[in-house]
């Protein structure tokens, strides 16, 4: 299960990623927003984090105007790893490499079909374990 949220910025391409992940038949549950109104993204941030925590999703998006902030607020939440991806490279390594549990886009900054080869490289791509695995524990530590 893949937890979605956003604020008003990424409101359109978070629907856009829903109806992307409905065709390809994967499991999400919308944590909104659910309207273009002005909201703060580290509310937004909250839900989707802490299904990621608990074991409910078992990986998130996060979508706000760039990315950056939804972002920042979400790797501060004890053992999440949110990466901002803004091309397919970086999606791919953020899990072969990193094992983020969570990507972050930008709505105001990435178009449709990037962001659907984003979310698919990233749900596609397999944790490299070994010496990646002792880089993310060594972040862990210093939580």
């Amino acid at each position: 299960m893949i937890g979605v949220g956003c604020d008003q910025g990424g409101f359109e391409l978070k629907n856009h990623i829903i109806k992307h992940l409905e065709e390809l038949g994967v499991e999400y549950h919308d944590y909104g927003v659910y309207s273009e109104e002005s909201v703060d993204y580290p509310d937004c941030a909250k839900p989707v984090c802490e299904a990621v925590i608990s074991g409910k999703c078992e990986r998130g998006i996060l979508i706000c105007g760039t990315g950056i902030g939804i972002s920042i607020a979400a790797n501060k939440y004890k053992g999440i790893r949110a990466a901002l991806c803004s091309d397919v490279y970086s999606a791919k390594m953020a899990k072969e490499h990193n094992n983020a549990q969570i990507i972050c886009l930008g709505g105001r900054v990435t178009g449709r079909e990037l962001a659907f080869m984003i979310v698919d490289t990233w749900m596609n791509t397999e944790f490299a374990g070994g010496r990646h695995q002792r880089r993310i524990d060594k972040i862990h530590a210093a939580e």
